[in-house]
């Protein structure tokens, strides 16, 4: 996995107002949380760790140079602004090495399925335990030339060296169906347009 170096400050201002003005300084809120110690309140380069979450993913760690000494953690849960996508807070988890810990892995599909298939999605990550300065970033799931009737499930993922499931072993996570006839579709159109009530138009009849 990615491991990045950040500065961070102990930030002093807190509520809505202090939050306001650690962006406006280029910085990000964030708490750091874990190991039954007190929440820490920082402040963290918004461009640095904006850079690090691009290049290491959501589960990146971060070596967090604080007050002379070195803090591991990894993001636990980060806010964003729904319109500018700009991060405006960070919770931190606290690490150490060798700790384990359990986090969500997002799910990548590779490949095409065979032609005439629907590929369905149920499940976008899986929750995995692994060490902490070896946490995956994202798991590879191939669906090249899956047929109509294939699935895959969480027990079918191939996971590195020290990384443990712990998501339901059932869990389907992809599988393929029949792709929809052009029949099919009609079907549905003409359905559709009977459950709304549509009556199609009819050309008025005239007498000259």
């Amino acid at each position: 996995m990615s491991e990045v170096r950040l500065d961070a400050e102990v930030r002093t201002e807190f509520g809505k107002g202090g939050a306001r003005r650690t962006r406006r300084a280029g910085k990000i809120p964030a708490v750091i949380y874990g190991h039954g110690a007190d929440p820490r309140h920082v402040s963290l380069p918004a461009r640095e760790f904006t850079l690090a979450i691009r290049r290491g993913g959501s589960n990146v760690l971060l070596t967090l140079a604080l007050e002379g000494e070195d803090q591991l953690t990894i993001p636990k849960a980060i806010q964003r602004d729904p319109i500018r996508g700009d991060f405006e807070h960070v919770d931190l988890l606290a690490v150490r090495l060798g700790e384990k810990v359990t986090i969500d892995v997002p799910l990548v599909l590779t490949g095409e399925i065979a032609p005439g298939g629907l590929l369905a999605q149920d499940a976008t990550s899986v929750t995995v335990e692994a060490e902490a300065t070896h946490l995956p970033t994202e798991i590879e799931i191939s669906i090249e030339g899956m047929e109509v009737g294939s699935s895959v499930s969480a027990k079918d993922l191939t996971l590195a060296a020290g990384t443990t499931l712990v998501t339901d072993p059932e869990t389907l996570l992809v599988a393929v169906g029949a792709a929809p006839t052009a029949e099919d579709l009609e079907a549905e159109t003409a359905e559709a347009v009977e459950e709304l009530g549509i009556v199609e138009d009819k050309p008025t009849e005239t007498t000259e």
